[in-house]
């Protein structure tokens, strides 16, 4: 007997995923991206500006963030466009754990030939309440 595939609905909710950011982590994409602003190794740097420590790269976090949606998909060629606005840094501790960067998704819109998916991306902040890191965070994807 099979069972047919879950029709996909405005409200879809896709798997959730966590990602642990560390500094090793800020390493490898500051070389791969050349991007080597001290904010994002330098504690006291990242101070000097206003930071509570050391942030991760925003392209880091947005793709960390779109993983959601390339896991969903099986493909990151479907993904048609992302985009977002950064609504708060993503501060990285000087340890192993890193911070934790929790991300869900929901399907926001459908045509016969995309869907549209509407992402959330937070971390525990210094009192314990969440932080929305990503604002209007959406991904449209190929539906075939």
């Amino acid at each position: 007997m099979t069972t047919e595939p879950t029709p996909l609905t405005i409200g879809t909710e896709l798997p959730p995923l966590t990602v642990a950011l560390t500094r090793a982590d800020l390493v490898r994409y500051a070389g791969a991206s050349t991007d080597f602003n001290p904010i994002h190794w330098s504690d006291r740097m990242a101070r000097r500006v206003g930071m509570p420590s050391v942030i991760a790269h925003g392209m880091l976090t947005m793709a960390t963030a779109l993983r959601v949606v390339t896991d969903w998909v099986g493909d990151p060629a479907k993904v048609r466009s992302c985009s977002c606005r950064f609504t708060s840094p993503v501060p990285v501790p000087d340890d192993d754990a890193g911070a934790e960067l929790r991300i869900g998704a929901t399907v926001s819109a459908l045509t016969d030939e995309t869907a549209t998916v509407t992402i959330t991306a937070v971390i525990t902040g210094p009192d314990g309440v969440d932080v929305k890191v990503l604002g209007q965070a959406v991904a449209e994807v190929d539906r075939g």
